[in-house]
């Protein structure tokens, strides 16, 4: 639900408020609406309990939300959230450019990809150095040596880092390398590691599930956004059906449904969402005609010895040509 302070309350007095209420049990989340100072109220209680905090001195009036989701939907926050790193605004008109290898593989390929890509305009360098790979006996990555190498290579050509974030235990450490924590799509129901997240102040990439609906993608950023953390972008990657010939099938529809639904800044990983390379550009021109806030794309000096996903991987002569024209 949503309460909405009346024009009166000052800032001592809402913060009175919000303290009542979270004392109560709830997970409250401050935002700015149509002029009026409201909150975002999260948890299942009792009627009595909603009624109780409508007669909270300096309480407007208390809106019940239809959505499962408080904190993601627009009856919570009606304006699309922008998400400023370094220079990217992640949400705004522009469209951010993601790029980078699937993984870490040396210092060298990480430093190659990161000139090629800063150099035909992303702004955010990703790659992972924890793989969770289907296979126990593929390519895990380089752990912390791989986070000192990327980081090292975006610091060298203007960009920041987002990698991806495979179990909570690592989130201090992470956290010293990476500007934005990636959440895989296999990870997208790891709860505890989306409340971990949630007390941070660091952005989130929250990718959708393999077979995620788009209301269980909202689910799972509510996790974070319940914790305090505002700073959520979704990523559409493509779900699992019953087509063989992609990798996945890319549902563009998602992104126009979820700004629908939400406030929250939506990507599109056309890599992921195909499989292969030849496939990419198209997909991700799709993508943005369809409103993508922003892409990840995978790009890397020498797909064929690529460690890990090499096939979709863009040589940097093609996301030369796909940045010149996402425009």
């Amino acid at each position: 639900m949503v309460v909405v302070f009346e024009q009166r309350a000052d800032e001592e007095e809402i913060n009175r408020i919000v303290e009542k209420i979270k004392n109560m049990g709830y997970s409250v989340l401050k935002s700015e609406g149509e002029g009026q100072r409201i909150i975002g109220i999260g948890g299942v209680k009792p009627e009595s309990d909603i009624k109780e905090i409508s007669m909270i001195e300096g309480v407007a009036r208390v809106l019940s939300i239809s959505e499962p989701y408080v904190f993601a939907g627009r009856d919570f926050k009606p304006e699309n959230t922008i998400i400023n790193v370094g220079n990217a605004s992640i949400g705004s008109k522009e469209v951010t450019i993601i790029a980078g290898p699937c993984a870490v593989e040396n210092e060298l390929q990480i430093h190659t990809v990161a000139q090629y890509v800063a150099k035909a305009g992303a702004k955010i360098l990703r790659g992972g150095a924890y793989k969770p790979r289907t296979s126990p006996y593929s390519f895990q990555g380089l752990g912390e040596d791989g986070l000192k190498f990327i980081r090292d290579a975006a610091d060298s050509n203007g960009l920041k880092v987002v990698t991806e974030i495979i179990d909570l235990t690592l989130i201090d450490m992470m956290g010293k390398y990476t500007d934005i924590f990636q959440v895989g799509a296999r990870n997208m129901y790891n709860y505890p590691l989306l409340k971990e997240l949630g007390k941070l102040n660091i952005p989130v990439l929250l990718k959708r599930g393999l077979s995620a609906t788009i209301d269980e993608l909202l689910m799972s950023s509510e996790y974070i956004l319940a914790g305090g953390n505002n700073k959520v972008i979704l990523c559409e990657r493509g779900i699992r059906t019953f087509e063989p010939s992609t990798r996945n099938t890319f549902d563009v529809s998602a992104i126009p449904v979820i700004q629908q639904k939400s406030h929250l800044p939506v990507i599109a990983d056309p890599s992921h969402a195909t499989g292969f390379r030849d496939m990419v550009i198209p997909v991700a021109r799709a993508a943005v005609a369809a409103g993508a806030d922003g892409l990840i794309i995978e790009v890397h000096n020498d797909p064929n010895k690529a460690l890990s996903d090499g096939p979709q991987a863009l040589l940097p002569d093609q996301f030369e040509k796909l940045i010149s024209r996402s425009d």
